[in-house]
């Protein structure tokens, strides 16, 4: 089949290679210059599983309402809440029901687990290399933390995810850089779990893809999907690539078997025409990538591999030479403009953590709008809409699911029954 990718954040590159794989025509439209350059950019980089769940979950209401006013908060809303982002706040109260949780953090557990073996079969097999560690430690700093976080092990034990609830000192063995000055009650350490370069990955991973027949039109931004016996896409081209590449036409219009929207953000306005209904508002998460210090006495003084600070909801993860802090959730405001606040407390908390581990000067700070649907699972598979298929709204967990979501929706389109059951992840939910 000829099939048109839409976006190539991670969840679109890993898709196109789960479609050439099963022997597809490939062509792939990003309306940016790169593969990666939104989502994908400069996310926490971790992937484990045991850590994918929906946002919309019980008690969260209550925590969100008690966090707004606090200059810590893990989750604040930038701006009164214009008509969508007030009806997507309705719909996700309504799936903080308990039943309905537990049932979709399974399903988005089930997913990651999968999604973690393809992507280091693929890394195996692809030979890529990228910047990467395995572990992760979630860091407890008090008795809340460690209650409130033992609510959630026997998900994790039932699901075989190995897990080690250790104390203060056995953290320390684990991070052996980690500050003594914070609260530390105890942690949790997830041995399978891992922390990787997105971008890196996503960028060798389009490459080979290229080399192997795969057709990228960057530059392309597609304005219009028009079904029919063949499914036609229409694509512009900025004026000004236009002219600089040669033989680029600034208006696009090609016909395909189907085609799979990975766009993220942009999705719900390009799905709108075809009446395809997607309730999906962008979540504002912030990161600052910082050199690891190198002292002759201590070469090296920051972390070794992934930690969550539990409290916080704060991620510090281990890139090469680099650390990068990473967190927040901001619905609302203006996707151009860096909260101060939430940027200081990435910074308080690696202190908190490890003290003069990074050389400050030289931060790069990020700020990235997750696609997060108001029940948490992304939307994956058939639309009703004839050719036209999802793979988009994984918020956070877009690296933790994107392999296996790209399998996942390969698997749909050509009749196959998947690994995973598909039914948590179906767009033609919001039908109802």
């Amino acid at each position: 089949m000829r099939i048109a990718v839409v976006g190539a954040g991670i969840v679109g590159i890993t898709t196109a290679h789960a479609l050439h794989a099963d022997g597809h025509a490939v062509t792939v439209f990003e309306r940016h210059g790169s593969v990666a350059s939104e989502t994908s950019f400069a996310n926490a980089g971790v992937i484990a599983p045991g850590y994918v769940t929906p946002w919309a979950a019980p008690g969260m209401l209550r925590k969100v309402l008690g966090q707004l006013w606090q200059r810590d908060a893990a989750v604040r809303l930038a701006a009164l809440p214009v008509p969508a982002l007030a009806g997507w706040l309705w719909r996700w109260q309504r799936a903080c029901a308990p039943a309905g949780y537990l049932r979709r953090r399974a399903a988005m557990l089930a997913l990651a687990q999968d999604s973690l073996s393809r992507t280091r079969a693929l890394t195996r097999d692809l030979e890529i290399e990228y910047e990467s560690a395995r572990g992760m430690l979630v860091l407890l700093r008090g008795e809340r933390e460690l209650a409130q976080t033992r609510a959630g092990l026997k998900l994790l034990a039932d699901a075989g995810v190995e897990f080690h609830v250790v104390d203060a000192a056995r953290c320390r063995q684990i991070e052996p850089a980690l500050g003594e000055a914070a609260s530390l009650r105890a942690g949790i350490h997830l041995p399978d779990a891992e922390v990787g370069n997105c971008r890196q990955f996503a960028l060798q991973l389009k490459n080979l893809l290229q080399e192997r027949g795969v057709v990228f039109r960057l530059h392309h931004h597609v304005r219009q999907l028009v079904p029919g016996s063949d499914l036609e896409l229409h694509a512009t081209v900025p004026a000004d690539t236009a002219r600089a590449v040669q033989d680029v036409d600034p208006t696009v219009r090609e016909r395909f078997d189907a085609a799979i929207v990975c766009a993220a953000n942009g999705a719900p306005a390009l799905l709108r025409p075809t009446r395809v209904r997607l309730p999906m508002q962008p979540v504002y998460g912030y990161s600052v990538t910082l050199p690891v210090r190198q002292f002759e006495a201590h070469p090296d003084i920051g972390p070794r591999a992934a930690l969550m600070d539990e409290r916080y909801k704060v991620a510090i993860s281990r890139l090469g030479d680099r650390v990068r802090v990473a967190g927040s959730a901001e619905l609302g405001g203006d996707p151009d403009r860096m909260r101060e606040s939430a940027l200081q407390t990435l910074y308080r908390v690696l202190d908190d953590w490890f003290p003069g581990a990074a050389a400050s000067g030289q931060a790069q700070t990020w700020k990235g709008a997750r696609p997060m649907l108001p029940d948490g699972p992304p939307a994956i598979g058939a639309t009703g809409v004839p050719g036209l298929w999802l793979n988009t709204g994984h918020g956070s967990s877009g690296w933790a699911l994107a392999c296996g979501s790209a399998r996942l929706v390969a698997d749909l389109l050509a009749g196959r029954s998947p690994a995973v059951d598909p039914l948590a992840f179906s767009p033609l939910r919001w039908r109802r």
